[in-house]
């Protein structure tokens, strides 16, 4: 089968490659108008938009099995939609948001493609709870100084330099990096699917 993600992350690309997975990626090129305010609806939006506008484009050059897979994650906090940062003083209040406390990572996953002449769609979104410990400025400044946080969705990334503040986590790791492996895996089971 001909997988194909629709996605540009290097994080999604080395959890399918630490898998064996075979695949080739081709990024969508339409712009991504939310029209959803609720991460959950977000993320399947978006999932769903990146896989349908790939899979378009490539289904009648196609002759044998495919599957695309579209995936867009957000952190949120209070409800709120964090997005990446763009500067130090946006990266320091987001870190300041979330310090002490509880948020959520979605991750939305659209699963697309033909098996044995016949079309399939799945689109789910994944849920995983991040505690972080209770930061101070000089820790937060410190954080922000590496860069890291700058292109990041919530300003960190749980398996960089930030490690080391996540107390605990209640749900799938990988929906934190960016792509709930299992549950993609339990969702491709159902059409006789498997990655790799």
């Amino acid at each position: 089968m001909d997988i194909i993600l629709a996605s540009g992350s290097p994080r999604r690309r080395e959890i399918l490659e630490k898998q064996g997975v075979v695949f080739r990626v081709i990024t969508s090129d339409k712009e991504e108008k939310i029209t959803k305010t609720d991460p959950e609806e977000t993320v399947r939006e978006l999932a769903e938009m990146k896989a349908s506008d790939v899979y378009e484009r490539i289904e009648k050059e196609e002759t044998e099995d495919f599957l695309v897979i579209g995936s867009d994650t957000v952190v949120a906090c209070d409800g709120k939609i964090m997005g990446k940062p763009g500067d130090r003083d946006r990266a320091c209040e987001m870190i300041r948001m979330i310090s002490g406390r509880e948020h959520f990572v979605y991750t939305g996953v659209c699963l697309r493609g033909k098996k044995d002449g016949r079309e399939f769609k799945t689109v789910f979104a994944e849920r995983t709870a991040v505690f972080v410990s209770d930061l101070t400025d000089e820790e937060i400044k410190a954080y922000v100084d590496t860069g890291e946080p700058m292109d990041k969705a919530g300003a960190y990334a749980v398996q960089g330099l930030f490690a080391p503040y996540v107390e605990r986590i209640e749900g799938d790791y990988y929906n934190i990096v960016g792509f709930p492996l299992s549950r993609v895996v339990r969702e491709l089971k159902k059409y006789k699917i498997k990655l790799a």
